[in-house]
């Protein structure tokens, strides 16, 4: 599996509601609401041999509220 964190910017009021429908897809490891340009981040592990791109985006990039994401990839952890 490889470790992918999302930043996701959200329309102004649907933080928790994009929050809820994260929950129900059951695809993230660990969730936070953040400051600054981004409101959420979360941690997800995509399953070894998916296509990173189309996994977020069939994932998490259709949920209604999403602005904008994030990607970053993650190698080696310490």
């Amino acid at each position: 599996m490889t470790c992918v964190f999302v930043q996701l910017q959200c329309q102004p009021g649907k933080a928790y509601s994009v929050a809820d429908k994260l929950y129900d897809r059951e695809i993230i490891s660990e969730l936070y609401s953040t400051s600054g340009e981004f409101d959420l981040l979360m941690k997800i592990y995509v399953p070894k041999g998916e296509d990173i791109g189309k996994y977020i985006h069939d994932n998490v990039l259709n949920i209604p509220g999403i602005a904008r994401s994030l990607t970053t990839m993650t190698f080696t952890a310490f």
